[in-house]
């Protein structure tokens, strides 16, 4: 079992995005709560990626056609944190 931790400002961020975003949040937030990251490379609609360049060492998973989410893993604690929802402009 992994341990999902939101950054304080995403609560907002989902006040914020369509509803469809949200509810693909709350599968993803399952997805990993069960599964870990790994889980999420097995669903190809996440589209999980490893990021470059500034966001080196954070992945990507896709929520919508513009909407990604930004986060980071410690396999060691089984903790997956959440930094960011965004329209697609990292």
């Amino acid at each position: 079992m992994w341990l999902v931790k939101e950054h304080r400002k995403i609560k907002k961020i989902l006040d914020k995005v369509p509803k469809q975003v949200k509810e693909n949040f709350i599968a993803w937030k399952r997805i990993v709560e069960l599964q870990g990251p790994i889980g999420l490379r097995n669903i190809r609609g996440f589209n999980d990626e490893k990021l470059k360049g500034q966001w080196d060492g954070f992945r990507s998973s896709r929520l919508g056609d513009q909407w990604r989410l930004i986060y980071t893993y410690e396999s060691e604690v089984f903790t997956v944190y959440v930094l960011e929802i965004t329209s697609h402009r990292y």
